[in-house]
């Protein structure tokens, strides 16, 4: 059993380009392990300056700063949730997705370092029964590539972002999400063992920051790595990626592959003559 969060309705999210992915309680929003609900939340601390670039002040040397992107510790944000019972099919994910973010230079280099030539982006995992995507504060899906198999994303400095996730079937799934390696919920360094967010059937579960409250998070803004959110609170090892763990909920599932077989299924499997019984 686990405690999972649902977001509460947020207004639709026009033009959200697909990355395919698809008990207890869960959030339809998210809640961390062991909670209960109307018990006091303890989501990430605000960051602090005791971490910079890497390095602790006043101690030991100093990284050089990193080029590229983060993800910062933003403005509070109305996002309030609500909780609901989630029972995993399965303790393993159903399908893990990550998808990386940059600046324009960064994405480039980052393609050329893989020895490929950047594509639009049109990223597929699963069976494609989820559709992942980031997309700016008005909704737009942010541009990127696809290479060597990793979805590149261009972010702008400053930006504000928020991750769209949408349900293309008629089960119910926990999202468990990182970003910098850090859980979305906690604010601690991300494991797919913990909880999520519920999205629902047929429905788009939007993630617009670092989760402060019940009620609010911090929204997430791309700045310097020196900046970001992981780099000022467990180190900046794994900034630029946006991670999700996808669990499939106890019971049948419609996917397109479970309906592609239903489909496709041969009533006479075999074509031979009867056998007599021993």
């Amino acid at each position: 059993m686990t405690i999972a969060m649902r977001v509460l309705r947020h207004a639709w999210i026009p033009s959200v380009l697909v990355a395919a992915a698809c008990g207890g309680y869960g959030a339809k929003g998210a809640a961390s392990p062991g909670s209960n609900r109307g018990a006091a939340y303890y989501g990430p601390s605000a960051p602090t300056n005791d971490h910079v670039a890497g390095g602790l002040q006043g101690g030991g040397s100093v990284e050089p700063q990193r080029p590229g992107l983060g993800t910062s510790w933003g403005e509070q944000v109305h996002a309030p949730i609500s909780f609901a019972p989630f029972v995993r099919s399965a303790s393993s994910p159903w399908t893990e997705v990550g998808l990386h973010y940059n600046d324009a230079q960064g994405v480039q280099a980052h393609a050329a370092y893989l020895g490929v030539t950047p594509q639009p982006l049109e990223v597929f995992a699963g069976d494609g029964s989820i559709g992942i995507a980031l997309v700016d504060e008005y909704g737009n899906t942010l541009p990127g590539y696809l290479a060597n198999g990793r979805a590149l994303l261009v972010g702008n400095d400053g930006a504000r972002y928020r991750i769209a996730v949408r349900n293309g079937t008629t089960a119910r799934f926990e999202i468990v999400a990182s970003v910098d390696g850090l859980d979305v919920i906690d604010g601690k360094p991300a494991d797919p063992n913990r909880r999520g967010y519920i999205v629902d059937p047929h429905d788009t579960l939007v993630i617009d920051g670092f989760r402060t409250s019940d009620a609010n998070v911090a929204a997430f803004r791309f700045g310097r790595v020196a900046d970001s959110y992981a780099a000022q609170t467990s180190g900046d090892r794994n900034v630029g990626v946006v991670g999700f763990a996808i669990f499939a909920e106890r019971g049948a599932v419609w996917t397109p592959v479970e309906l592609g077989r239903r489909d496709t299924a041969d009533p006479f499997p075999q074509r031979g003559y009867s056998v007599a019984p021993r």
